[in-house]
């Protein structure tokens, strides 16, 4: 089976269509798939319905696809720095639905690991439970909170292989692994490909049978807040 291609254009071929649903990792700007989103844009493909931690910022990552308005709905914890996301929001153009962090990520995990629902408590006697069902284990109430399986996934990683084995790199691994895992299709853009054995099993952090499609790249790693101190 081909895992390898050459550009985020033909990595996505046959894979968009209007309507769809997709999860794509990062938090913020650290380890987004930033090669297929800016594909996504030149698709064209509208109507989606992403989940993710955010929506990147004004003009870069997936606050491009708010800017071309292809996003639908946004499933997130954090609107974050993104006027034009709280913009849209606001102003009723955009669906939201906002998931408590680790709420969504164990969402993205749970879809990846065939479970459809969990009970947590976090979000109880809040609005986030409206229309939930409570049920009480141990004298304290939960509430229950579905899987997430989504037609695509879309993230980015550091180093792969070429059966699709994938390393990442201290903090840019956040989101990228449950995200990966939702998608009915998942597609990884690295920084470098190599060949199979090249990689110690040990240092492998998601498994090839999650990943169907492989791109590499040149990144431009924006720093989303640069902070520096006083002289």
């Amino acid at each position: 089976m081909k895992k390898v291609y050459g550009t985020a254009s033909e990595a996505l071929d046959g894979l968009l269509f209007d309507g769809m649903t997709m999860a794509a990792g990062g938090f913020g700007l650290c380890g987004i798939p930033e090669l297929l989103i800016d594909a996504l844009v030149a698709s064209g493909v509208k109507d989606i319905t992403i989940a993710s931690n955010n929506c990147g910022v004004d003009g870069f990552g997936l606050g491009k696809l708010l800017d071309t308005r292809q996003i639908k709905k946004m499933i997130s914890s954090y609107v974050g720095e993104n006027a034009e996301f709280m913009r849209q929001y606001l102003s009723g153009e955009l669906e939201l639905e906002f998931n408590p962090q680790g709420t969504l990520a164990e969402r993205m995990r749970a879809g990846g690991a065939g479970i459809p629902g969990f009970y947590t408590k976090t979000g109880v006697g809040t609005v986030i439970a409206d229309g939930k069902e409570h049920k009480d284990f141990g004298g304290e109430t939960y509430i229950l909170e579905t899987g997430l399986v989504m037609d695509l996934a879309i993230v980015k990683a550091w180093k792969a292989d070429t059966s699709g084995n994938l390393v990442f790199r201290k903090t840019a691994r956040n989101f990228n692994v449950p995200a990966a895992t939702c998608g009915r299709v998942c597609v990884a853009e690295v920084e470098e490909i190599v060949p199979v054995g090249s990689l110690d099993p040990d240092h492998i952090h998601l498994p090839g049978i999650y990943v169907h499609r492989i791109i590499a790249g040149q990144h431009e790693k924006r720093i989303e807040q640069r902070t520096v101190r006083s002289a």
